[in-house]
């Protein structure tokens, strides 16, 4: 990780934050506490403005990007009591050959090899869903799966 660190004569001070290749964050931080968040995406283009935070929010949403809320785990090292297999929520888009089909049509788990645990739709949670469940654009599909098999269920609930 790169920062590089520039005095804005009567403004404040700027930080650049390395992506990947030219493409940088930008924070502005200005003497009032302002801060401003831009990304430049090459050493050539104007930098876009993604957003604006008063001294207040910046110092809340810095304790959530630091971790203090909420500690993400190291997913390679967790043991879980279901092995490979993992939770995930993915949405049914209006694209998806989910949309209209139901659960024994549309083959979900001998197709992906994830079991489908609920789906929610509407604010409301279908707990295992019926065979003749039909799915529809918007639907958010619980499943349990490995990596492998839930990246082929996001392809078929968005294509």
């Amino acid at each position: 990780m790169t920062v590089y660190e520039t005095d804005v004569p009567g403004v404040g001070r700027k930080f650049e934050y390395e992506l990947d290749g030219d493409d940088r964050l930008v924070l502005v931080v200005h003497h009032d506490g302002k801060r401003e968040v831009f990304r430049r995406r090459s050493a050539e283009a104007d930098s876009e403005k993604l957003f604006e935070l008063d001294d207040q929010q910046a110092r809340e949403f810095g304790t959530l990007l630091e971790g203090a809320y909420f500690q993400p785990l190291d997913l390679e090292r967790v043991q879980v009591p279901l092995g490979e297999e993992i939770i995930e929520w993915h949405d049914v888009t209006a694209d998806s050959s989910l949309v209209g089909r139901s659960l024994s049509e549309s083959n979900v788990r001998r197709e992906t090899g994830t079991s489908i645990l609920a789906v929610q739709r509407d604010g409301e949670t279908i707990a295992n869903p019926e065979p003749d469940f039909e799915f529809g654009a918007g639907d958010v599909v619980v499943a349990l799966g490995t990596r492998a098999q839930h990246g082929t269920l996001a392809d078929l609930a968005s294509n």
